[in-house]
């Protein structure tokens, strides 16, 4: 040993002095084993009342303590530590080889020794009772071990100079936590996840520093509720959503210190139910403080009433604009959840037909006349003035009447339209109520072959909108319901000979003659399957974006739809043409729902497209275009992770397909919607997006250089000026000499007139001094 160490084995061979090396600075075990406990999970609902405006928000604090797992210590050292006794392989008079040691104090080594250090393959065990296995390294624990307390709990993983750190797994036996991940100097620090209890229901997996949540995580509670978002300090703060299972909720927004704080989304979600009145969920959208609603934000009712405006303390307070569900509009100033003229009322809490305060009152009964009446009741007015305008004064009231008789007598049928197309696209979520979005509605009237009578689908959206609207902005059910009224009898009046009860008899042909044979037979490549449409749909937005700027650039009028020609014509810029995809195939696939674009012989190629037509015409393209994908798909490696956690979550919906799977039948049609989520990913993100941003770059930088010569032109230009102005006024003051040598001349001087030799130039008189010689 060295010098100052003592050796008390009868054995006195003497290791090699560096056995004096630390890893720390005691020869115990102060190592504890880690205790993890995690608050429970925190369940109290808001208030029962669903479309309530001033229900409460979840209490969602964790209640962060500071527990055992948190105090990670260092691990014990081996410093100071004198040898009693060796047993093992030596090499002049050194450990060398495999051995046991005897240290004071009662630890034990065995294992792996070179000239005189702990080297190699290991077993330590501390007087305490706490255990190392694994590598050492000059007496230091380095490289993967396995650390093993008392009370049963282990780490298994890398080690540094004797502490976790690198990748390794720590279960507590104490609690059950498992903890899988990444270690820095003994703390939980990267990448890694916690089990916190037995049956794996409580957990969370993402970032940690210095053993706590900080970074992007999802958090599992016992109860099935999730977080996913951003952490700090082991509690909600940042961007993150959280979903309430057994409630029904989810916010979606800003958190300060684990409370909603900022801008959010808070979404009640109600079940589906088939013909259901409500149209949609109950969802507040808006600016949060402490949990509350407050400030700035809009609430969307289920049964389809609106309130955008101020908030205070989760009650409507201040200015805003409340819209019923039958159209009418209260705007003013709200006192506490009620309009600050009608105290008595609070409009979102009185059920879905709510009425319009003071419609009793003699200076409203002219309005509510026509709708408190209605067959179809309040909260399904119609919208449709443009329509009665046309029609003569003394005939409107009847006219209003027919027509919803009409509607009451397809009433049914109408909303299982609705329910039907509304759900298009989200059938992984099967049981929340998502409301009719004007994409889908296009959808439904190409099915019905509405746009096959002369109108086209961009030309009814024109019709039915005083504005352009997104196609993913939501159609109530009396919205609807006007939007086919204006389409049908935009299509059928020239057809009805009679002219009383028009309206009415529009819409009974349409219904007769279109919808009924045709509504809920879906067509076209996004909505046919389940898992096109959410496949599809995450390219939708950019889609939406570059049919936006395809229509602003096609002319100066802000309100230009794309047609058939400049569609054809973008394919044609971005190189997409090829010997799969030629024009007349492009063709074709417009044709296959709209047959007045090609016929096979004669094209139209002025007619507009919708962004319908224009995203199912791409996904056509992507289906053409896309690359061969081989027989065996489980054999490949799956290049869009996104995708099959779409096909994973629609395997409920997809239960009788499944459980019949076995079928070669049924094995093919996997394989041929493996292979279309596959073309579809590589078109747009390898192809079609790509090519796009290129032309992009292209016509930017055409512009810049566009601009750089009109810059150099106009510099050239303003220089040539200048050249010209400094000329003439060279000219203008060479010219003007002459008549001021002539003022200042003595008057004995002799004038010279001027011959025909003298310069051009110098036409004015000159004296004698400036006379040229001939």
């Amino acid at each position: 040993m060295a010098k100052g160490y003592k050796i008390k084995s009868s054995n006195r061979s003497t290791p090699e002095p560096t056995f004096s090396k630390a890893l720390g600075e005691s020869s115990t075990s102060s190592l504890l084993s880690e205790s993890v406990a995690e608050p429970d999970d925190v369940q109290n609902s808001p208030s029962s009342t669903v479309c309530s405006a001033s229900a409460a928000s979840l209490p969602t604090n964790d209640h962060q303590q500071n527990h055992e797992h948190d105090q990670c210590r260092k691990v014990p050292i081996l410093h100071h530590i004198i040898v009693e006794r060796y047993e093992g392989d030596k090499s002049r008079d050194m450990f060398h080889g495999e051995g046991v040691v005897c240290f004071q104090g009662g630890h034990i080594y065995k294992g792996s020794f070179s000239h005189g250090l702990m080297h190699g393959h290991g077993k330590y065990i501390w007087s305490d009772g706490l255990k190392y296995q694994g590598d050492f390294k000059l007496n230091v624990p380095v490289g993967h071990g396995t650390y093993t307390w008392l009370d049963g709990s282990t780490y298994e993983g890398e080690v540094h100079k004797g502490v976790r750190h690198g990748v390794g797994v720590y279960k507590c036996a104490k609690t059950s936590t498992v903890y899988r991940g990444q270690w820095y100097l003994g703390k939980r620090q990267g990448q890694g996840v916690m089990y916190y209890n037995q049956a794996a229901t409580s957990w969370y997996k993402g970032e940690w520093v210095n053993s706590c949540r900080e970074g992007w995580g999802t958090r599992c509670y016992p109860s099935g509720n999730v977080y996913e978002g951003q952490w700090r300090n082991n509690v909600r703060h940042g961007e993150g959503t959280m979903k309430w299972v057994q409630l029904d909720q989810q916010y979606s927004g800003q958190w300060v210190n684990g409370i909603q704080n900022g801008k959010g989304t808070h979404t009640w979600f109600r079940k589906r139910v088939p013909c259901s009145q409500y149209p949609r969920m109950n969802e507040y959208t808006g600016e949060f403080v402490q949990g509350m609603r407050h400030g700035q934000g809009q609430f969307c009712y289920a049964s389809g009433a609106v309130y955008c405006g101020e908030w205070k303390h989760d009650k409507k307070h201040g200015q805003g604009r409340y819209t019923f569900e039958n159209g009418r509009v209260y705007e003013g100033e709200f006192i506490k959840d009620c309009m600050a003229e009608f105290p008595a009322f609070t409009p979102g809490l009185s059920g879905i037909t709510t009425p319009f305060p003071g419609e009793n009152d003699s200076s409203n009964r002219a309005s509510q006349s026509s709708t408190s009446s209605s067959p179809l009741g309040s909260d399904m007015v119609l919208n449709i003035q443009a329509l009665l305008s046309r029609l003569p004064e003394a005939h409107r009231d009847q006219e209003l009447k027919q027509v919803e008789f009409a509607v009451v007598r397809h009433i049914g049928l109408l909303r299982e339209i609705y329910s039907f197309y509304s759900c298009l696209g989200h059938e992984q979520s099967s049981d929340k109520i998502f409301p009719l979005t004007h994409l889908q509605f296009s959808r439904f009237l190409m099915d019905c072959k509405v746009h096959q009578h002369g109108i086209t689908v961009a030309q009814m959206d024109r019709l039915i909108n005083d504005e352009v609207h997104s196609p993913f902005a939501a159609i109530l059910p009396r919205e609807c319901i006007s939007y086919i009224i204006i389409v049908a009898y935009h299509i059928c009046h020239k057809d009805i000979e009679s002219s009383n009860n028009i309206l009415a008899a529009c819409f009974s042909k349409l219904m007769r003659q279109n919808i009924i044979p045709n509504a809920k037979h879906v067509k076209g490549p996004l909505f046919c399957h389940p898992v096109h449409a959410a496949v599809a749909y995450n390219y939708s937005d950019r889609c939406w974006g570059i049919y936006q700027a395809l229509c602003k650039a096609s002319s100066i009028q802000s309100d230009t739809i794309l047609t058939v020609r400049q569609f054809v014509w973008m394919l044609k810029d971005l190189y997409l043409y090829d010997s799969e995809l030629t024009v007349s195939k492009v063709l074709k696939i417009l044709s296959v729902d709209s047959p007045a674009i090609y016929d096979g012989t004669y094209s139209n190629l002025d007619l507009e497209m919708s962004f319908l037509e224009f995203f199912e015409a791409l996904l056509g393209c992507a289906e053409v275009k896309g690359q061969r994908i081989q027989t065996d798909i489980e054999s490949q490696i799956d290049t869009n992770h996104q995708e099959d956690t779409v096909l994973s979550s629609l395997q409920s919906s997809l239960s009788e397909e499944t459980e019949r799977s076995q079928s070669p039948v049924l094995a093919f049609k996997e394989t041929e919607l493996k292979g279309w989520m596959q073309k579809t990913q590589q078109f747009f993100t390898q192809i079609f997006f790509p090519a796009y941003e290129h032309s992009v770059e292209l016509q930017e930088e055409r512009f810049r250089l566009r601009q750089k010569r009109i810059s150099l032109a106009e510099t050239d230009n303003a220089r040539y000026i200048e050249q010209l102005e400094a000329k003439e006024k060279q000219e203008e003051d060479g010219n003007g000499e002459v008549p001021n040598n002539d003022v200042n001349c003595s008057p004995s001087t002799p004038m010279t007139p001027v011959t025909s030799t003298t310069s051009v130039i110098s036409k004015q008189p000159v004296t004698s001094g400036s006379k040229k010689k001939k």
